[in-house]
């Protein structure tokens, strides 16, 4: 006890005795290297999350800043530059990153997904029209002044005047200290809630919102470093937990009047590129904008309150959680990182019955590491950009255009099915992918306003047109047209008998909210947007915004004509169950539901929000937007449902990290074989 009371003596008094005019003018530069950190750290947040003024996670920068500066005091005076500048280009990298991914993810920017960023060179032009913007290059402003103020001091013979008056040693280890109580006093603020999303790196936007944007990256740098040797430590607790997770949740899907109904079938599933529900149900001068998609689920069954449960690795993602029923991974992405696991898919239970399963894109097989990924997901034959002509003029945005794509696509399933019978064949859309400016390949299609005036004139008002959501409403009209053409020529080609057809919306459209408050707030007289004060305006918050992202599920056949609408909360984990039961196959590790058993159904995301057909949950700040008036909700409620996501996405991710189905599996056989 007496040291500590001696240690705190003596740093009170060092603070009390501090020369704090020398220290400053002994310290300009590494002051300035600070200061222009910190408010780089803040116009992140200003730009994404939006809580800039915000101590706590203001103060997790500055300690940051203050640690790894302080080393800048190991270098003589004439090297502490060079020192400053590479750390300031380490912090420049992380503003500009995080500020460019958060513009097309809406999340922040992950380690284990550098080879995923590394792809962005076929994505390059997408990028750069959609998503570069000036304010991903502010944060330069900073090595450009730290260059200028060097150059300044330089000339004032600062260094000369600053260096012998300097102790370095002592300076290092004031700074380092400094630093590390300034993280001891944030880190005495972090609830338990907080370090725990933070351990597990859930919800990103919550991290850097409560953390700091330095101590998130940090911390996903470790995180990533630590998935590379999950298989050496906690590994039996997980087993455990997956064991005990699904004693207690025994996949039971009940027998319904949708039991076994499509045995035996063939099945296309459609991977439609980027389409919400917003497009399909929006039309301008009464032509709907999906008028092929409506048809479809008019004819079939829709589940109209679906939605992606995609993370970081967007579209592959979503074609991992349709097969397997798990979450995505809450660091990186399964196809890059965990894509030599073993699942259980929709298409490894269908081999057994056997079908052939095949999947199509016209993308480089590369990409989103797909060559391995859909062999591990349980596909025969993977056709990729290889296996299809494509030239300029076939060409839509970053590939072979949908109808073009369709075109060669049905005699290649058509010959795979008279040589080798029952198929499940995946087609995975492309020219419904941001940035939506191909206009003029996408045909006609007015998301203007036409009305004819009393003289019999006809008046136009801009509305959507020039808007990225008005060119996305162009684009999903192409890619309905191709859908219309593609059932049009599976028909001809006889291999829409006795076959099911599976449509799903991978993600949303990831578009400015701005672009939605245009669509339901326009004033056309005036060509502007309503005032919030008038009584028509239609707000679009942060839970319409989010409730606005549902994507269409559609099952449907030429036998039979269902015309039903299903309500329920659904989410891409739903989905092997839901079609498990309709084919008769008996899945043991989905974490989803059978959607036909259920009225009201949790659907979990993987930044820990959630939602039901009664209110939407927001994790990040703990409130919820109720959807059903008549709905009840109590706290028990909330505290019930964040404890199923929580656990849904340890079981999930657990599964995935530590390849548990496989070992699972080994364990049962071994125990078979000593009995």
């Amino acid at each position: 006890m007496k040291k500590i009371k001696d240690t705190f003596i003596k740093i009170k008094d060092g603070v009390k005795n501090f020369n704090y005019k020398q220290y400053i003018s002994t310290n300009k530069q590494f002051i300035a290297f600070v200061i222009g950190n910190l408010i780089n750290a803040c116009l992140l947040r200003f730009f994404t999350v939006h809580n800039y003024f915000a101590i706590k996670p203001f103060l997790a920068d500055l300690a940051i800043v203050l640690i790894l500066g302080s080393f800048v005091y190991l270098f003589k005076a004439k090297k502490q530059f060079t020192y400053l500048m590479v750390v300031s280009i380490l912090f420049n990298i992380i503003c500009i990153v995080n500020s460019l991914y958060y513009t097309y993810y809406m999340s922040f920017a992950s380690f284990s997904l550098i080879a995923v960023s590394l792809m962005t060179v076929d994505v390059g032009d997408a990028v750069v029209k959609n998503v570069l913007q000036f304010k991903d290059f502010i944060f330069l402003w900073q090595l450009i002044f730290l260059v200028g103020y060097h150059i300044h001091l330089k000339k004032k013979k600062y260094i000369e005047f600053a260096g012998p008056k300097e102790n370095r040693k002592k300076r290092f280890t004031g700074t380092l200290i400094c630093g590390v109580i300034i993280y001891a006093l944030f880190f005495a603020t972090v609830t338990s809630v907080e370090f725990s999303r933070l351990s597990k790196q859930w919800n990103r936007e919550f991290l850097v919102t409560k953390f700091g944007i330095y101590t998130y990256q940090f911390n996903d740098l470790f995180k990533s470093l630590d998935a590379k040797f999950n298989t050496l430590f906690g590994y039996d607790n997980a087993a455990k937990d997956f064991r005990d997770y699904y004693t207690e949740n025994t996949i039971e899907i009940n027998e319904n009047e949708y039991t076994n109904i499509f045995e035996g079938k063939n099945v296309i599933v459609i991977h439609a590129e980027s389409i919400q529900n917003a497009a399909m149900n929006q039309e301008f001068n009464g032509e709907k904008v999906a008028p092929n998609l409506n048809r479809i689920k008019d004819e079939g069954i829709y589940f109209s309150n679906f939605y992606s449960q995609a993370s970081s690795g967007t579209s592959s993602d979503s074609e991992f959680t349709f097969a397997s029923s798990l979450l995505p991974v809450t660091n990186g992405s399964v196809a890059v990182s965990y894509w030599n696991r073993e699942y259980e898919t929709l298409q490894k239970m269908l081999k057994e019955k056997g079908y052939n399963t095949l999947s199509f894109h016209a993308n480089n097989g590369d990409f989103w590491n797909r060559n391995n990924l859909h062999k591990s997901l349980g596909y025969n034959t993977f056709y990729s950009k290889s296996s299809y002509e494509i030239d300029d003029e076939n060409v839509i945005g970053l590939g072979l255009s949908d109808k073009e794509f369709f075109k060669q696509t049905v005699p290649i399933i058509k010959k795979e099915y008279e040589e080798n019978g029952k198929f499940f064949a995946t087609l995975i859309m492309l020219s419904n992918h941001t940035p939506f400016d191909a206009l003029d390949k996408y045909g006609e299609f007015d998301t203007s306003i036409k009305e004819i005036a009393e003289d019999g004139t006809e008046k136009v008002y801009p509305y959507m047109e020039d808007t990225k959501l008005g060119n996305y409403f162009k684009s999903v009209h192409y890619a309905d047209s191709a859908i219309g053409e593609l059932f049009t020529e599976l028909d001809e080609a006889g291999l829409l008998d006795n076959t099911i057809v599976v449509i799903y919306g991978d993600h949303d459209a990831k578009l400015p909210k701005s672009d939605y408050v245009r669509l339901y707030n326009y004033d056309k007289e005036n060509d502007s947007i309503l005032d919030k004060e008038d009584e028509n305006y239609y707000p679009v918050d942060y839970y319409q915004y989010e409730i606005n992202r549902a994507v269409p599920f559609i099952i449907w056949t030429k036998d039979r004509q269902f015309n039903k609408t299903v309500t329920t909360a659904m989410g891409m984990v739903d989905v092997m169950p839901t079609l498990s039961n309709m084919l008769g196959l008996k899945p043991k590790y989905a974490l989803g539901n059978d959607v036909m058993d259920l009225d009201n159904n949790l659907v979990s995301f993987p930044n820990g929000n959630w939602l039901t057909n009664d209110i939407y949950y927001n994790s990040q700040k703990d409130e919820y937007k109720v959807i059903n008036p008549d709905a009840i909700i109590d706290s028990d409620t909330i505290t019930r449902n964040n404890e199923i996501t929580s656990k849904k996405l340890q079981v999930s991710n657990d599964i995935i990290l530590y390849d548990l189905i496989k070992n699972e599996k080994d364990r049962l056989d071994r125990t078979e074989g000593e009995n």
